[in-house]
């Protein structure tokens, strides 16, 4: 029996992965940051002391883009310090590890889909922290360091763009929308089982793009989102991304591209659309329930 470790088990993806974890039969501690501070080593080194994981997942991450742009030495803290620190702590231990890492490790300008061996040129504090959260996974373990790439997350725990359009739909009439950044919208839900398929696969290490396939604007997913709501998606109208005003410039093309599963003899996660209209029920009865608690 394979004994995992989740660490940012409180965030949209850890939940996920806790969940579908415990309705698999898996052994697995799910430690949120009050369990597991993974910027401090010496906690981090006793867990894996105590626990004898053989599996971690680490989900912790500073996840505000824009307010990385001004406490970038705080997000590095979290997104490559305490990246490094579990590296250390599986090196000593023997365990595998995934981190999660994210799009914005590229510039964004590319016109196809992002190699999984494309070189990184991040343009935010965000994207440089989270790179060095994989160079540390990947350097201190070569042959049990795994990182997982994945963008445009949403799930039912947790704030997303799909929740945030249902509650725009409730209090507006019409919605601008941004129409010039394309990536893939993608389910925490199918990559949490994407993570656990990988580990329990014979692929060998090195980086993985977990994100949905197709690809679409954040003007597109909004229209489909007012679509599934029975709601006239001629309400979302499109504006330029500069005309919102944000610290952190966002790539204007994070589609990722998906060849790691193909050699692996893995399957990538399947098209956003039907994804997303199978965690539709779970995200809306989500929204509702924060509305009904104001």
């Amino acid at each position: 029996m394979t004994r995992w470790l989740v660490t940012g088990a409180g965030g949209m993806l850890g939940r996920d992965l806790t969940d579908l974890l415990r309705d698999r039969g898996e052994t697995v501690t799910a430690l949120d940051r009050a369990g597991l501070d993974v910027t401090d080593g010496a906690a981090v080194a006793d867990a894996m002391s105590v626990l004898g994981p053989d599996v971690i997942v680490n989900c912790a991450a500073w996840t505000g883009v824009d307010e990385a742009e001004t406490h970038e030495e705080q997000a590095l803290a979290v997104n490559g310090g305490g990246a490094a620190n579990l590296a250390a702590a599986c090196a000593a231990g023997r365990a595998r590890l995934v981190q999660v890492s994210t799009d914005y490790v590229f510039a964004g300008t590319s016109a196809r889909p992002h190699a999984e061996d494309d070189i990184p040129a991040p343009r935010s504090a965000y994207g440089r922290t989270k790179l060095a959260g994989e160079r540390a996974v990947l350097a201190r373990l070569p042959d049990a360091g795994y990182v997982v790439r994945t963008a445009w997350l949403y799930g039912a725990h947790g704030r997303s763009f799909p929740r945030t359009m249902m509650e725009l739909e409730r209090q507006r009439m019409t919605v601008d929308v941004v129409n010039d950044q394309h990536g893939q919208p993608t389910w925490t839900a199918e990559v949490a089982g994407q993570i656990i398929a990988l580990m329990r696969s014979s692929a060998g290490p090195g980086i993985y793009h977990a994100t949905s396939s197709g690809q679409t604007t954040w003007f597109g997913l909004a229209r489909e989102v007012f679509r599934l709501l029975g709601a006239d998606p001629a309400r979302v109208r499109p504006i330029p991304g500069s005309a919102l005003a944000r610290q952190a410039p966002r790539p204007a093309y994070g589609v990722l591209g998906h060849g790691a599963w193909i050699r692996a003899g893995m399957l990538p996660l399947g098209h956003w659309q039907p994804a997303l209209e199978r965690a539709f029920g779970e995200i809306a009865a989500a929204a509702r329930q924060a509305a009904a608690a104001g």
